[in-house]
């Protein structure tokens, strides 16, 4: 079996993706149902012939279909039916449950890496190292659906306004999601709608002083 993989290996035909991998490992895939996983994800069309799968692959048709039918079970293929140019029905292989893992381990890394620079962010803007239990409390803003752009205007707002405390921050984020904010835009116009208001509210006292301070005898 061993030489049979280096043989496919070696061959260059079939190119190994790296979520495949990950994917490979979380579901505990065995060597022949990753075979076969990698075989379809480099298949043009799909179509479930187990003889050709098998001569590719070098594996004997049983253990082929042992393999395809535990990545059914897995999730990660299925078999559709459909109508080929002669409108005979055909089994074409469907890889919509591989493909929805893949987007899911992207999406994890992508957080992760996101995890990583709001860390160093936080670093930056600080001038120090955060502790575990600063660490812990950006971890849970995170997991409890606060977006990443509000964490950091909520930093940045504690930072101008020179209270550099968690508790401050998590203070304004509190507020700004009991106001509804989703991201620093809904903020921002909030912000200048109150400053437009304040700056109304004081040109009505400024009328209403002059109003009051007039010579009305003398004039």
């Amino acid at each position: 079996m061993k030489e049979q993989v280096l043989k496919i290996l070696d061959s260059k035909k079939l190119v190994i993706n790296d979520y495949l991998i990950k994917v490979a490992v979380e579901k505990d895939l065995s060597l022949k149902e990753f075979l076969v996983l990698v075989f379809f994800d480099n298949s043009f069309d799909n179509s479930f012939d187990v003889d050709v799968i098998a001569n590719t692959l070098g594996i004997n048709i049983d253990d082929t279909m042992e393999a395809f039918n535990s990545l059914m079970i897995k999730g990660l293929v299925s078999l559709d039916s459909v109508k080929d140019l002669e409108n005979r029905n055909m089994e074409v292989v469907n890889l919509d449950g591989l493909k929805k893992m893949i987007v899911k381990k992207v999406l994890e890394s992508e957080r992760e890496e996101q995890k990583e620079d709001i860390f160093k962010v936080f670093e930056s803007e600080l001038g120090r190292t955060i502790n575990s239990m600063e660490l812990e409390l950006i971890n849970g803003w995170l997991m409890a659906g606060t977006s990443e752009e509000i964490i950091l205007g909520a930093l940045r707002e504690a930072v101008y306004n020179g209270v550099t405390s968690f508790r401050y921050i998590d203070k304004i984020i509190y507020e700004w999601e009991k106001k509804g904010f989703k991201t620093m835009d809904d903020v921002n116009k909030h912000m200048r709608s109150r400053r437009e208001e304040n700056i109304k509210d004081k040109e009505k006292t400024k009328k209403a002083s002059d109003v009051l301070d007039y010579d009305w005898i003398d004039n």
